[in-house]
C-alpha cells in the first residue's frame, strides 16, 4: 500500500524546494508572501529545518520557530541580534573580545559559544579555530533574510557536530521574494550608515537573486570603570589602566550575495567581510582603542535536486565551500603601555597579533523513498574537509614556566618559533537514516540516526525520536528525544604557546540528551499557544582546568556536567483586524552538577511581548517589552546577581508597496534602561560586566522597483 496521496503530494513538494547543504539534509526555501505571513499562526507556518522536508511547524517533529521578512520589517531591525533576542529560549549574551554576540538557547553559555550551529542557507558557517561562527562577527544585516529557522534543543541527528544546544538558519531572499529591484539607505545612532541594492528576476533560463551592501559604525561607545589592568596596577603598583574608558566598538562592513537556479539547479555565493573593527572592551578584557582586526568569509554551494527519480524515489546532492581568514593589522594591545610584571615592564604594551586562515569543503548527497506504505525514508551520506591551513602570530613577549609573560625587546613573527597553534586538518565521515512513520491517522512516528567519524578524535552516533499525535482539530502534542554533539575546537585540542590554554589531543566531545515535551493549541482562528517543557543533561563539557604543577597554568579537559530543565510558552492573538499580538515567556535552570551552583550568565527569567498595528491601511505601529531577569554568576564569581532590566522598542513604519518610498524609524531602548551583559567569572577583569547601547534611533528609507 502507498502513502496516502496527501501525503505524497507534500513530499514531492519539499524535494522540489531544492535547498539543500553541505553536512546536512535539505532545506527547502519558499517564495512567501511576506505581508501574508508576517504573524501567521501555528497551524499555517511552516519549516523544514526538522527533518528537511517541508511541514507545518504545528506537525514538525521538533521544537521551532520561524520568523518571516515581514516580523523583521514590523520590528525594524537592523542587526540579526534584534532578531535572536525575540525568540523564546533565546538571549544574546556578549564577549569582551570583539564584543561578539553569543546565542545562549536554553541557559547553556560559555565562553566562545561553540554550541550553537549558525547555517546561512544551510550552510555551516562554523569555523575551526574556535568552533563557533568566528569572533569577528561584527554584526549581521537584515534587508537580504527571507526567513529565520530556529531549531531549540538536539539536532545532531540530522546536522552533526555543534546542533547541541540548537540550529540557526538563516535563508536569505531569493528571486521570487524579490522579485524587482530594491534601493535602500539607512542612518542610525553611533555614527552607523548602510546603503544597499538588491535585485531579483530573469536572466533567460535562470532565476537570479542579488544583494550588495556597504555599512559603517562609529559603535555605542561604553563606559568601562574598571578593567584587567586595572586590577595589575593594584597588583604591581603601576598606573597603566585606561579605565575609566570607553570601549572600541566600531567597524566597516562590506556584504554580497548571488544566487541563480534553475528547475534542478541551484547555485549560491555569499562574502562577508569586516575590517577596521575595534576589539570592543578589548581581546584580554583591557581597553585597547588602538587595536584593529578585520575577517573574510567567503562561501558558496551548488545543489541538484530530482524529485522523481523514478518510482517512489528523488534525490539531492551539494557540494559547497567556506573560506575565512581572521587579521590583525593594527596589532592588539592586549595590555597598555606602562604595564609591569614582575618578569618585567612593557612600556609599548603588551601587543600580539595571532591570525588564522581556514577553508572547508563539504559534498553530502541523501534518497529519498515514500514507497513503502505509511513510511518516508531518508538516507544520506556526507564528507567534510576542514583544514586550517595557516596561521601567523606577531607578539613582544614570549611565557615565563609559571604562564607570566616575558618582555621581548620588539615585536617579533613567533609563526615557527613558539606559535599559538600550528596548521590543522580534520576529515569527517558521516551517514544517517531517518523514518516517518505514520502510525495511525493521528499518529506520527519520527526517528533518525547519524554515525560520525572523524580523523582526529573517533566515532560518534546520535539518535532522535519524536512521537507526534494530533489530539484533536486543534490541538498536538509531541514527545521528543535527542542526542547531541559538540567537536573539540582547533584551540581546545592543539593550542600550544599559551601557558594559561594549552590545548589537549585527547579531548572528547561534549555530549548532551534532552528529553521534551510539546503542546500546540489552536485556541481560536485568531489565537494560538505553544507550552514546551525540556530537560537535558549535558557532560564531558570542555572547560579550562587549573594545573597545580604549573602554578597558573591550564589546561583544557572534558570536566564539565551540567543539567537543566525550563518551560517555554509562545502566544499569538489577532484581537482585532490591523492588530497582532505576540508573546514568548522562558524559564530556566541549569545546575553546573560538580559545583552544585547555578550554571550562570543566562536568564532564568525571560519575557517578551509585542504588538503591531496598522493605524491607517499603509502606517504601522509597532511596540516590544523585553524583560531579563534572574541571572546569576557562575561557580567562583562573588559579584553581586546580574542586574535584571527591562527595555522598551518602538517603531512606525509605511507600507506603501512598489515604486513608492517606504519609511522606517525605529526607537531603541526608548526609557535609556541600563542593560548589561555578564563578564566572564570571576569578575576579576571586568567587575562593572560589559554595558549595553542606551537609546538609539534609525531612520530607513526604501524604494522598489
Amino acid at each position: 500500500m502507498k502513502l496516502p496521496s496527501a501525503r505524497r503530494t507534500s513530499g514531492a513538494v519539499a524535494l522540489t524546494l531544492p535547498l539543500l547543504t553541505t553536512s546536512l539534509p535539505a532545506l527547502a526555501q519558499l517564495a512567501y508572501d511576506d505581508d501574508a505571513l508576517a504573524l501567521a499562526d501555528s497551524a499555517v507556518a511552516t519549516t523544514s529545518i526538522a527533518t528537511g522536508g517541508l511541514q507545518t511547524l504545528r506537525r514538525a517533529p521538533a521544537v521551532a520557530s520561524v520568523i518571516t521578512a515581514a516580523e523583521i520589517r514590523a520590528m525594524g531591525a537592523t542587526d540579526l541580534d534584534q532578531i535572536l533576542e525575540t525568540l523564546p529560549g533565546v538571549h544574546v549574551n556578549r564577549m569582551p573580545n570583539s564584543n561578539s554576540p553569543q546565542y545562549v538557547i536554553r541557559g547553556i553559555a560559555s565562553a566562545y559559544n561553540p554550541q550553537v550551529l549558525m547555517l546561512q542557507n544551510g550552510v555551516p558557517i562554523t569555523t575551526a579555530y574556535m568552533g563557533n561562527k568566528g569572533n569577528i562577527w561584527g554584526g549581521y544585516p537584515v534587508e537580504h533574510i527571507a526567513r529565520i529557522e530556529l531549531l531549540r534543543g538536539p539536532g545532531s541527528a540530522l546536522y552533526g557536530s555543534d546542533a547541541f544546544a540548537g540550529v540557526i538558519n538563516i535563508i536569505t531572499k531569493g528571486p521570487s521574494e524579490l522579485g524587482g529591484t530594491e534601493i535602500g539607505v539607512r542612518a542610525a545612532s553611533f555614527g552607523s550608515a548602510d546603503v544597499w541594492i538588491q535585485h531579483g528576476g530573469k536572466a533567460g533560463p535562470l532565476a537570479v537573486a542579488a544583494y550588495l551592501r556597504y555599512g559603517q559604525s562609529e559603535g555605542h561607545r561604553a563606559l568601562i570603570g574598571a578593567d584587567a589592568q586595572s586590577r595589575n596596577d593594584q597588583l604591581f603598583g603601576s598606573h597603566a589602566s585606561l579605565a575609566p574608558g570607553y570601549t572600541s566598538n566600531q567597524y566597516k562592513a562590506d556584504d554580497a550575495n548571488l544566487e541563480a537556479h534553475t528547475a534542478h539547479w541551484r547555485a549560491r555565493f555569499g562574502y562577508k567581510k569586516r575590517y577596521d573593527m575595534g576589539t570592543g572592551v578589548g581581546i584580554a578584557s583591557a581597553l585597547d582603542p588602538q587595536g584593529r582586526q578585520q575577517s573574510e568569509r567567503i562561501t558558496s554551494s551548488l545543489t541538484w535536486t530530482e524529485a522523481q527519480l523514478g518510482g517512489d524515489w528523488g534525490a539531492s546532492a551539494t557540494l559547497s565551500s567556506q573560506q575565512y581568514s581572521q587579521e590583525v593589522p593594527g596589532w592588539y594591545r592586549l595590555m597598555p603601555a606602562g604595564l609591569v610584571y614582575p618578569t618585567g615592564s612593557f612600556p609599548n604594551g603588551m601587543i600580539g597579533a595571532p591570525e588564522t586562515w581556514e577553508r572547508s569543503y563539504r559534498a553530502s548527497a541523501y534518497a529519498d523513498y515514500s514507497g513503502w506504505a505509511q513510511h518516508r525514508l531518508r538516507l544520506g551520506i556526507g564528507h567534510d574537509d576542514i583544514d586550517l591551513y595557516r596561521t601567523r602570530e606577531y607578539r613582544n613577549f614570549n611565557y615565563a614556566s609559571n604562564g607570566m609573560p616575558i618582555p621581548l625587546p620588539s615585536v617579533i613573527e613567533t609563526t615557527d618559533s613558539s606559535p599559538f597553534l600550528r596548521p590543522q586538518r580534520r576529515r569527517i565521515h558521516y551517514a544517517y537514516l531517518q523514518d516517518e512513520w505514520q502510525l495511525a491517522t493521528d499518529w506520527n512516528l519520527t526517528a533518525g540516526l547519524r554515525h560520525d567519524r572523524y580523523s582526529d578524535f573517533g566515532s560518534t552516533t546520535n539518535p532522535r525520536l519524536a512521537l507526534v499525535w494530533d489530539a484533536s482539530y486543534d490541538l498536538t502534542a509531541k514527545l521528543l528525544y535527542g542526542r547531541a554533539f559538540r567537536a573539540p575546537a582547533f584551540v581546545e585540542s592543539y593550542g600550544i604557546s599559551n601557558p594559561v590554554a594549552l590545548g589537549n589531543p585527547l579531548l572528547k566531545p561534549e555530549r548532551n540528551a534532552t528529553i521534551e515535551l510539546a503542546l500546540n493549541w489552536q485556541v481560536h482562528s485568531d489565537a494560538s499557544l505553544n507550552l514546551t517543557a525540556y530537560n537535558y543533561h549535558m557532560h564531558d563539557m570542555i572547560r579550562l582546568v587549573t594545573n597545580s604543577m604549573a602554578g597558573t597554568g591550564a589546561r583544557y579537559a572534558n570536566m564539565g556536567d551540567q543539567h537543566g530543565h525550563g518551560v517555554e510558552l509562545e502566544g499569538q492573538w489577532a484581537p482585532a483586524r490591523g492588530l497582532q499580538v505576540k508573546l514568548s515567556y522562558a524559564w530556566q535552570q541549569s545546575i553546573d552538577m560538580r559545583k552544585q551552583t547555578d550554571a550562570g550568565n543566562a536568564p532564568r527569567h525571560h519575557l517578551l511581548t509585542r504588538a503591531d498595528w496598522n493605524i491607517l491601511d499603509d502606517i504601522q505601529l509597532g511596540a516590544q517589552i523585553n524583560r531579563v531577569a534572574g541571572r546569576r554568576r557562575a561557580a567562583g564569581d562573588a559579584r553581586p546577581a546580574i542586574a535584571d532590566y527591562t527595555s522598551v522598542d518602538w517603531t512606525l513604519a509605511t507600507r506603501h508597496g512598489r515604486q513608492q518610498w517606504n519609511y522606517t524609524l525605529a526607537l531603541r531602548n526608548a526609557f535609556n534602561a541600563a542593560v548589561r551583559e555578564p563578564s566572564p567569572a570571576p569578575g576579576l577583569s571586568l567587575p562593572g560586566d560589559i554595558p549595553m547601547p542606551g537609546r538609539s534611533i534609525s531612520l530607513q528609507a526604501s524604494y522598489q522597483m
